[in-house]
């Protein structure tokens, strides 16, 4: 029943499915850290153990996630050799390196460190906790930084060149500064930055709605709501340039995203539609004249290339088209919720009920947002793998349709029932804490603000 299948759409399905729930992991994990980081400076600074409750709850979290994320990331490194070994034949020599640099600067360091945080709060002193915490907020990072190096590479390539079919390095600077490189990591670190504030916001607001006044949420619940404020602006910001730097580099997955079919002046911003690949035009278009050139060249009567422009070697225009809409209509869904949030608190210093329940509904909000973004990203690169160098199908094996098929339902069914255990335990931590006040009851102190009864660390 397989064999009419195309088996290179099969193996790129899979993949897709690896990365999106791998994807949902690192985004957490990435900026939890530093939320974390910053909970342990509050208490250090003031001693308030609002915050040391906080700190307790979210790194449990905070585990989780990481566990989640190596396991997922393991599978999905599995799949360059199983689907994809024309991949590393051909840009071994760019990949392998980055992808060792992530595992030797960054994996080691949180997965050691990480066992401090969890275990050591009264093992170690609060300075080399605080150390450690530091030391895995910044190796989260820093395991950004270089998957985010490749896959910025295999978008806009630069420092190589091509000797017998291979990749060699000419220059690692441009490879890991190449041209998108500095928007895609702010973009990503911005993304991840939301993801984390409407979790924070959504599970404290969960807290509060079920009646749990324990200080360290309404604290957690004003971070994450601060924390959204601030960003997306800045996310929109960085977009804009994103944007600008896509339209250079990669023209025909603007077109796609854009649902630009003709090359034209004064190109519409189309707002809604359908588009339909065989009359290359958007049914059922609502546009605003001249926008789309406006915000891309800054210019009414900008030029922008259409569809038609790159012949068979664009995207395909459908899932960029929608995607992109998704991922801007989240994010000024989240522009609206956190400025309400923060508004309504400022005004009544507690969260109405209305508002907790319109945070919790955007809880996994950066998740929408985030897969949509990342599909925009990655179909948009389409049909290659790395752009201008190598295409899909090149680097796609010979592994039979009915074999992938057979996995890719096992994966699915799997990441299914882990996406939906993971969010079950989390909102079962929520519960937990909010019933069970020794659960997060603070055990650490700093050295000017010790407990009674518990011995003073030597610093």
């Amino acid at each position: 029943m397989f064999s009419s299948l195309d088996p290179v759409v099969l193996a790129r399905v899979q993949f897709a499915a690896n990365i999106t729930f791998h994807i949902l992991f690192p985004t957490i994990s990435i900026s939890l850290g530093w939320v974390l980081l910053f909970f342990k400076l509050r208490f250090n600074k003031t001693g308030d153990e609002r915050w040391m409750a906080a700190y307790r709850f979210w790194v449990k979290i905070f585990a989780l996630t990481f566990a989640l994320g190596v396991v997922s990331g393991i599978t999905m490194s599995f799949q360059f050799g199983t689907n994809w070994p024309g991949y590393m034949e051909t840009v071994g020599n760019v990949a392998g390196p980055l992808l060792a640099y992530e595992v030797l600067t960054a994996f080691f360091l949180e997965a050691t460190l990480l066992g401090i945080m969890l275990f050591g709060m009264r093992r170690v002193s609060n300075r080399t906790h605080t150390i450690a915490t530091l030391l895995v907020a910044g190796g989260t990072t820093l395991s950004a930084f270089w998957i985010l190096a490749l896959n910025s590479w295999m978008q806009t390539p630069a420092g190589f060149e091509i000797i017998d079919g291979r990749v060699h390095v000419t220059s690692w600077l441009a490879v890991i500064f190449n041209p998108s490189f500095p928007y895609r990591f702010v973009h990503m670190l911005l993304a991840s930055g939301l993801t984390v504030a409407f979790l924070l916001a959504g599970i404290s607001a969960y807290r509060w709605l079920r009646g749990d006044r324990a200080p360290e949420v309404l604290s957690s619940l004003r971070t994450g709501v601060t924390i959204a404020a601030v960003l997306i602006p800045l996310q929109i910001v960085a977009g804009d340039l994103h944007g600008l730097n896509t339209l250079h580099h990669q023209p025909a997955k603007i077109a796609a995203m854009e649902g630009i079919w003709k090359t034209e002046k004064g190109a519409p911003a189309v707002l809604f539609g359908v588009p339909n690949a065989s009359t290359q035009s958007n049914d059922f278009e609502i546009a605003i004249p001249k926008l789309a050139s406006l915000y891309l060249t800054h210019h009414m009567d900008g030029e922008i290339k259409g569809i038609d422009a790159f012949g068979d070697k664009h995207p395909p225009v459908a899932p960029l088209f929608f995607a992109f809409r998704i991922m801007v209509g989240v994010g000024l869904l989240m522009l609206a919720a956190s400025w309400a949030a923060a508004w309504q608190l400022r005004r009544g210093g507690q969260p109405a009920p209305w508002m907790a329940r319109v945070l919790i509904a955007m809880t996994f909000s950066g998740w929408v947002a985030l897969v949509a973004g990342w599909y925009v990203t990655e179909i948009g690169r389409q049909p290659y793998l790395v752009y201008g160098v190598l295409t899909t199908a090149q680097a796609a094996s010979k592994v039979p349709a009915a074999m992938i098929a057979s996995t890719l339902a096992m994966y699915l069914a799997l990441y299914l029932a882990l996406i939906a255990a993971y969010v079950s335990v989390v909102f079962h931590l929520a519960r937990k804490a909010g019933t069970d006040p020794k659960v997060d009851s603070p055990r650490t102190a700093p050295p000017q603000a010790v407990l009674p009864g518990e011995p003073r660390s030597a610093e």
